[in-house]
């Protein structure tokens, strides 16, 4: 008798909940403040997920505290990271994916972030080609987006897309739901804010961000190319007028929206190539990042034609940051490990770092590379005792012999120009 199901509230299936799960698994990912590990809940799935479909499709699911983590910025300051229980990831899979459904067709066609069958990447060759045509650009940076997202507004956005009513119950409950910090006190979030790093909070930025600038700047300004991935945005314009113009107007856009734009980061770089007329003014910016990659007037080649065009390369930020990741993984004392070991254990990075950022000049890799074999030089030399009193260039050059014995051990030594 106590398996017999009642008719329930909300229209959510036992599948749904399945498949959210199994995507959950796939991206992996740290558990939340309860302990509860992907393991275990694969291990007992009817334990875990009967009474979650249960109180989801009842309208009686309330989620748990969601774990706050700091992890460091390129600047030196700590970005904060909502980590939501298993279950709650499990469940926000379920409410993504329903909403996803309903809002995709409606997004604007420069939106790339956190979409199907778009990346970083064509956001960034857009910006590529967008930056050969026109001579000017908007590079806008929010200040705290996710966590200024105002969350009457962000509620009055999906209402526009749905007017579902379990997910509008669950998305109100998720933005309620209290921030364990991490000095374990928790807070309740004050009517702002949605915690990156959730599952669902992609999907509402993009909502919130589409009725806020997408919309807004093709009415206001319909001619107007820009990309936009997530919160980063660059905007095309033609000349210096037009853009200081467009500036303000998207300055007060932002405040009648509860945000702010960052001025120390906010700025209209002039993009410099051969075919374009030189302003009779000093420019003060000729280079902005986007997605870790720096657009700056580079020379390239094209039809044949050497010329000064305006491209991306990786940026000195993303290399800073590797670099600094790779001094606190501390390769130089896995002296334990052989270096077929070492290799592997770096591949899966390796291949992660060359296929996001080798997919535009690669050659601007060479430098990150660099940092990498003079870690392992450090290595040899603390692995070997007959390097240890010799100077450092004679651990290189074992390297180098080793790279053309073995030019396949590492990843990048694959690649023509990137072994010592």
């Amino acid at each position: 008798m106590i398996f017999n199901e009642q008719p329930k509230s909300q229209p959510i299936s036992k599948l749904q909940v399945n498949e959210a799960f199994k995507k959950v698994k796939a991206n992996k990912g740290a558990m939340g403040i309860d302990g509860l590990t992907i393991e275990k809940v694969t291990r007992k799935p009817r334990k875990y997920l009967y009474p979650l479909w249960n109180r989801m499709a009842s309208g009686s699911y309330f989620p748990k505290a969601v774990r706050q983590v700091l992890i460091p910025k390129g600047n030196g300051k700590m970005r904060p990271l909502g980590i939501p229980t298993i279950v709650d990831r499990v469940a926000q899979h379920v409410i993504a994916t329903e909403l996803e459904q309903v809002v995709e067709k409606h997004f604007h066609p420069s939106s790339y972030g956190y979409r199907p069958n778009k990346s970083a990447h064509d956001a960034i060759e857009q910006c590529r080609i967008n930056c050969m045509k026109y001579s000017w650009v908007i590079d806008l940076d929010i200040k705290g987006f996710f966590d200024n997202i105002d969350h009457k507004l962000l509620l009055k956005a999906v209402k526009f897309y749905t007017q579902e009513k379990h997910i509008l119950l669950y998305v109100k409950r998720w933005l309620n739901a209290p921030i364990q910090l991490v000095n374990g006190t928790q807070i309740q979030p004050q009517g702002k804010g949605t915690p990156q790093g959730g599952v669902i909070s992609p999907v509402l930025a993009n909502i919130f961000m589409d009725i806020v600038f997408d919309k807004w700047i093709t009415k206001e300004s319909p001619d107007t190319p820009f990309e936009r991935y997530a919160d980063d945005i660059v905007i095309h314009c033609k000349n210096i007028k037009q853009a200081l113009r467009l500036l303000e107007k998207i300055k007060q856009r932002l405040r009648d929206c509860k945000l702010e734009l960052n001025q120390e980061k906010s700025k209209i770089v002039y993009c410099r190539s051969n075919q374009k007329r030189q302003p009779p003014f000093k420019v003060k910016y000729q280079k902005f990042d986007y997605l870790g990659y720096t657009f700056k007037p580079r020379i390239i080649k094209e039809r044949g034609k050497i010329k000064l065009g305006f491209s991306p390369a990786m940026s000195q930020k993303s290399r800073a940051r590797i670099a600094e990741e790779l001094r606190r993984m501390k390769i130089h004392r896995w002296v334990q490990f052989p270096l077929q070991k070492i290799a592997e254990l770096l591949k899966l990075k390796l291949r992660g770092w060359l296929n996001y950022y080798g997919k535009f000049r690669m050659s601007e890799m060479r430098k990150l590379f660099r940092v990498i074999h003079l870690r392992l030089t450090k290595w040899v030399r603390n692995k070997y005792r007959r390097f240890r009193k010799k100077p450092w260039y004679v651990g290189y050059k074992y390297l180098q012999k080793l790279s053309r014995d073995f030019p396949n051990l590492f990843e990048h030594w694959q690649y023509e120009g990137f072994r010592p």
